[in-house]
């Protein structure tokens, strides 16, 4: 049996809303931009030979908010720094101290690595690649590529 609806409090619905025409970009607080990891403090980690610590900090400080190529920039020379310093049988145990968002950040860092190689970083970032892959799937590969924020 049918019941009345004579309610109408689903005409208040602004379906022009979700009109892809009408899509804006989400506004987001950029007064206080994220200045990147610390080149000093992911250094030290780097020459006592904690290299776990070093990329997790190039990692939880990565300037993703940021609107300043310049910074963006000295951001990727120091994980690239971090990555091609890292020996291949350390990555494994590395990458498994990572959380799912550091894993798909450190993806991102890779495909900007491999957008300026140099002599030995592109067969490096390809070992990355696959370790990263093998933890974090298609998933991984997809958040990044659809991701508005670039590293």
């Amino acid at each position: 049996m049918a019941k009345n609806t004579s309610s109408s409090a689903f005409r208040k619905i602004d379906v022009d809303q979700f009109n892809e025409d009408a899509f804006k970009e989400d506004e987001q607080d950029f007064r206080s931009p994220p200045a990147g990891p610390d080149e000093n403090e992911v250094m030290s980690f780097l020459n006592s030979g904690k290299y776990t610590e070093a990329l997790q900090t190039v990692l939880r400080n990565a300037p993703l908010g940021s609107r300043n190529q310049q910074v963006k920039d000295s951001a990727l020379n120091l994980t690239l720094k971090v990555l091609l310093s890292i020996k291949s049988s350390q990555m494994e145990d590395i990458i498994s101290t990572l959380d799912t968002d550091m894993v798909d950040i450190l993806m991102k860092y890779i495909y900007r690595g491999f957008e300026i190689p140099s002599e030995r970083s592109s067969g490096h970032l390809l070992l990355w690649h696959d370790k990263v892959y093998a933890v974090g799937g298609v998933g991984s590969i997809m958040r990044v590529l659809t991701d508005r924020q670039k590293a």
